[in-house]
């Protein structure tokens, strides 16, 4: 018993052989697995909101170049304006536009941030999903705009509605987004909750409790050397009877 209290102490765990508690060791083995599944989980969620936080950040940016965008349709519907102004015009708002496009075919980590593929994320041990909307701005809702030209005061209208159409979708898209968000900081909280809470049953279950078994290390070693010393006591014995003789 000295021995196996020393042992547990010094490796912090109660559980030094399955024998000590056969349905233990099962249940807190079970416990870890389930805890590691969890934090797989949670670095899965963390890697999907940083995908989410991408996709926003280049839709903000799309945003400023649509907002710029609808300015100079405006400005080019101005009747003191040259055609040749609105070509000076048309080539900021083509190039804009292709930008937009651009950002189209962005990916994270291999990933295409935008397409029509909705994405699953794993949210628990139990392989249970989030299915993330696609978000694709090669639609006709943006290319509408993309495409779209200024260097007439009539091309300059049409092009004003375009954008307008694609400024409302683009509002959309990143409320879907900010949507998703939500959801998934909810769940890495709800899992973190989680963790530590099995965690904790793991720990009653398998780490040793150090005061205990400080005094039953104590009470086994008074035991030790108080059965070595009435050991000691009793080979003396024998001695004295010889001296009472001699």
């Amino acid at each position: 018993m000295l021995t196996k209290s020393l042992a547990r102490l010094s490796s912090g765990s109660k559980l030094i052989n399955p024998s000590d508690d056969a349905a233990g060791m099962a249940v807190s083995t079970r416990l870890d697995s389930q805890i590691a599944r969890l934090n797989a989980a949670r670095s899965n969620i963390s890697n999907a909101v940083s995908f989410t936080q991408t996709q926003e950040n280049y839709l903000k940016l799309i945003g400023k170049a649509l907002d710029r965008m609808s300015e100079l349709t405006v400005l080019a519907q101005d009747i003191t304006k040259s055609d040749a102004d609105r070509a000076l015009y048309d080539a900021e708002f083509s190039e804009l536009g292709d930008y937009i496009d651009k950002a189209a075919t962005k990916e994270f980590n291999g990933v295409p941030l935008f397409s029509t593929t909705a994405l699953d994320v794993s949210i628990d041990s139990e392989g249970d999903v989030f299915t993330m909307s696609g978000i694709d701005i090669t639609t006709s809702d943006y290319t509408d705009a993309t495409t779209s030209s200024i260097d007439t005061i009539a091309n300059a209208k049409l092009a004003l509605v375009a954008v307008k159409n694609t400024i409302n979708q683009l509002s959309t898209d990143r409320a879907t987004i900010a949507s998703s968000q939500s959801r998934l900081n909810l769940t890495i909280d709800q899992l973190a909750i989680a963790s530590e809470n099995l965690t904790a049953a793991s720990s009653r279950i398998k780490d040793v409790d150090i005061a205990e078994e400080s005094t039953n290390f104590a009470k086994h070693n008074i035991l030790v050397q108080s059965g070595t010393a009435m050991l000691a006591q009793a080979n003396q014995l024998p001695q004295s009877v010889l001296k009472l003789l001699q």
